[in-house]
């Protein structure tokens, strides 16, 4: 988005022991990670999280296949870990049982693949929940890794850009879908709206957090993108792989129309689309211009299938779905 929010930017800070306002004063903070294979660089999440300037409490990890779990991690103080059988993994329930293992002020969910850029990520984004009472989540920007494809780069930055803001109810008109956006690559909760909330749904196969969201800004809360809070985040997915992901997507929309249903949500995808094509040509990278059309087009191929995916055959849901074992699990 272009420079969202304006009026509602906040006071970037990383000491949350001295301010004044909001939900103010030292709070407690556990980091929860769900794991799955984690490999060496999960290593060196554990080390910048353990050197953060607000030093969170625990971290929680929850790791599907003990089998895969290196136990040197182990040597980390801060960390305590629960494993559990890919069977049981839910992107929603998962998470929310890790939830229940905590008793912190604030939650800071991350993804095993994402790394703290500086020692103020976590000090960042319990400053943007704790400003304002009715901010109930904050959510981290997302930097592109070296390896990051130019196109990719750019979409990191539209999708998170230098500027925070805060998203309320009355924003639906003008973000429309992007109201409710929230990302648990590195998202912050508070613990007393989430627990007034019902927290993260028992069972997800994707966008467990903008469920979440869509429910908390419904009933009156805000969501709050921390710029400052940033990290390491990106993939260079191919066109088959955002077919899968935006099935998911399509099919996590379609099973929770109590959130979704009215609110405009293709909109976003094609500002994205306009705006990549206008920055390619603006940078002269125009051989990447069919890249950009045949990646948009199974983006919305997969999204328009997930949102109908009752209408469609097993097989064919099977097929598309980047999570069979959600599906498996889903007839028992």
């Amino acid at each position: 988005m272009d420079n969202p929010g304006k009026n509602k930017n906040y006071i970037n800070h990383t000491d949350t022991d001295e301010g004044s306002t909001g939900k103010q004063n030292k709070k407690t903070v556990d980091v929860i990670i769900p794991s799955y294979r984690p490999d060496k660089e999960f290593g060196k999440l554990l080390h910048r999280l353990e050197e953060q300037e607000y030093r969170p409490d625990r971290i929680l990890v929850m790791n599907t296949g003990e089998q895969y779990w290196n136990k040197d991690w182990e040597k980390c103080p801060l960390l305590e870990v629960h494993h559990l059988e890919q069977k049981d993994f839910d992107h929603g329930g998962t998470r929310k049982k890790a939830a229940g293992l905590s008793e912190a002020d604030i939650m800071v969910f991350m993804t095993q693949d994402a790394l703290p850029a500086d020692r103020k990520l976590i000090g960042n984004l319990v400053h943007a929940v704790t400003e304002n009472e009715q901010t109930g989540a904050a959510y981290a920007r997302q930097l592109p890794k070296t390896d990051c494809r130019f196109l990719e780069r750019y979409t990191r930055s539209f999708n998170y850009p230098d500027q925070s803001y805060v998203k309320s109810l009355n924003d639906i008109d003008k973000y429309g879908i992007k109201t409710y956006f929230c990302s648990n690559v590195c998202a912050a909760y508070d613990r007393e709206i989430y627990e007034k909330m019902g927290g993260f749904v028992n069972r997800a196969i994707f966008n467990e957090d903008m469920i979440y969201a869509g429910k908390m800004v419904q009933n009156g809360y805000a969501v709050a993108y921390a710029a400052d809070a940033r990290v390491y985040h990106s993939h260079n997915y191919s066109g088959r792989q955002q077919f899968h992901r935006n099935f998911d997507l399509g099919v996590s929309q379609a099973e929770h129309p109590e959130i979704f249903e009215g609110v405009p949500s293709e909109g976003e995808g094609i500002r994205l689309v306009k705006k990549s094509l206008a920055y390619l040509i603006k940078t002269g990278h125009i051989w990447l211009i069919p890249q950009l059309i045949w990646q948009s087009g199974m983006k919305y191929a997969g999204y328009f299938l997930g949102k109908r995916y009752k209408k469609l055959p097993r097989k064919v849901v099977l097929a598309c779905t980047m999570s069979p074992y959600y599906w498996n699990r889903n007839e028992k």
